[in-house]
């Protein structure tokens, strides 16, 4: 999945600090290795009132009717903290979450949402708070992304997060590290290729 350079998307709200993978989808869910079909098991404990009939919880944000179509994610410090599992990103995609804007995130959560395109802004407290407060009172529930220049907009302000070069590059076009690594299939062979064979050695007699 890839996002186009300038993305426009409602924005759910969720303000919890320190987000484990756990609560992003726990781990009785993770039996399988396809990408798909997690998204109904997304924040499992916290969006249902009953998990074995999956009755939904109408005062959990992702349940109301105003961000049930939402792309965007809100949420506070550390997400993504926890044990190391793809699943809670496939699980967040598979839902239809596109960007994650938080204060700090994960290291391998980071890691494993940019190999599978997903994108995390991060922006400093300060901003997340005034975000949370807009919301709050009604007003904003669209935010613009500029991936070009790096800027998330709203209310006719721009606020700048970093993205390296290589991450903007593997969102806009839908890579991976092994899809861009093998783009340069045949220069990689062409080197190897040239390599002497440093291991060959004569046999002891």
């Amino acid at each position: 999945m890839n996002i186009p350079p300038i993305y426009t998307g409602s924005i759910v709200p969720l303000d919890i600090s320190n987000i484990d993978t756990d609560a992003i989808i726990p781990k009785e869910f993770l039996q399988k290795v396809t990408k798909t079909g997690f998204g109904k098991h997304l924040f499992n404990n916290w969006r249902y009132t009953d998990h074995n009939n999956k009755i939904l919880n109408p005062d959990f944000n992702l349940n109301k009717p105003c961000y049930r179509e939402s792309t965007i994610l809100l949420t506070r410090d550390n997400f993504g903290c926890g044990s190391s599992r793809e699943h809670a990103v496939w699980a967040l995609l598979d839902y239809g979450i596109k960007i994650i804007i938080s204060s700090s995130f994960s290291d391998i959560f980071y890691t494993n949402s940019f190999n599978n395109q997903l994108l995390l802004i991060t922006l400093d407290k300060t901003t997340i708070d005034l975000f949370f407060n807009l919301i709050k009172k009604n007003k904003i529930n669209e935010i613009t992304v500029d991936l070009i220049e790096n800027y998330v907009f709203f209310e006719k302000k721009r606020y700048y997060f970093y993205l390296s070069n290589f991450h903007r590059m593997c969102i806009l076009n839908g890579l991976d590290e092994i899809d861009f690594t093998l783009q340069h299939y045949k220069k990689i062979k062409k080197y190897g290729n040239q390599i002497p064979n440093f291991f060959v050695y004569n046999s002891i007699s």
